[in-house]
């Protein structure tokens, strides 16, 4: 049997190591449907990467992974992961997009996960219609009114210090700096040539194609008889001529 401590760690190292790339995310998620028996401190492994995590960009990414874990749970028929998700999700939420200014950033990506989990039944359409009227309200650079309180550091120099960390602090509300804002635009990048490859996919067999084609068309009205016999007609007269 696998030492607790060690797969807690490998997992930790994991989830803050993930990128925009779509294997890295399925790596993660096999590992924690690998050790499923241990699916309790796995997610309470996600909740403190989320809350502790000074980067933006690691948390957006650790967002788009708990896509890829329900999703990937759901086909192994493990819901452990999807009901702790389920009850834990204002808390992601929170930590994802905080409200104290800093969490502007990743409102765009709370909503495209939440729709997506959503349109997976993986997510009550209540809970997401609760959550996104809540996100309207952070989904801007300053948060309105008095500036919040800044969260407490876990050591007694992180604030005082704020040349050694990945972004500064202005009136309560975390900037981020120049490397993190370079980092998210080549991650959003990454993610947006991965969405167009997928909107192209088409299954080797079935008739998959030929059925979203058909969707999309359509139907045959009046109007396009009326268009296809001018067009034979013309047609039969350019022959005669």
């Amino acid at each position: 049997m696998a030492d607790p401590f060690e797969v807690r760690m490998r997992f930790t190292s994991q989830l803050q190591h993930l990128n925009a790339s779509v294997t890295s995310s399925q790596k993660a998620a096999l590992y924690a449907l690998k050790y499923r028996d241990m699916d309790e401190d796995l997610h309470s492994c996600i909740l403190e990467q989320l809350e502790r995590q000074n980067s933006m960009n690691t948390r957006a990414n650790i967002m788009y992974f708990i896509e890829h874990l329900c999703d990937m749970a759901q086909k192994e028929n493990h819901m452990e992961f999807v009901r702790m998700i389920q009850r834990d999700i204002l808390r992601v939420v929170d930590a994802v997009a905080p409200g104290d200014g800093s969490g502007a950033a990743n409102v765009k990506v709370v909503r495209r996960v939440l729709a997506a989990l959503q349109s997976k039944s993986l997510l009550p359409l209540q809970t997401l219609s609760d959550i996104s009227a809540c996100l309207n309200e952070r989904d801007r650079d300053l948060p309105p009114g008095p500036s919040p309180r800044p969260r407490r550091s876990t050591t007694n120099n992180q604030n005082s210090n704020n040349s050694n960390s990945n972004s500064a602090t202005t009136n309560g509300t975390r900037v981020l700096d120049k490397r993190q804002i370079e980092q998210r635009i080549e991650e959003d990048r990454e993610r947006h040539k991965r969405l167009r490859e997928s909107i192209w996919a088409v299954e080797a067999e079935g008739d998959g194609e030929f059925e979203r084609l058909w969707g999309e068309g359509s139907e045959v009205g009046e109007d396009d008889v009326l268009a296809g016999e001018e067009d034979r007609g013309e047609r039969r007269r350019g022959r005669i001529g």
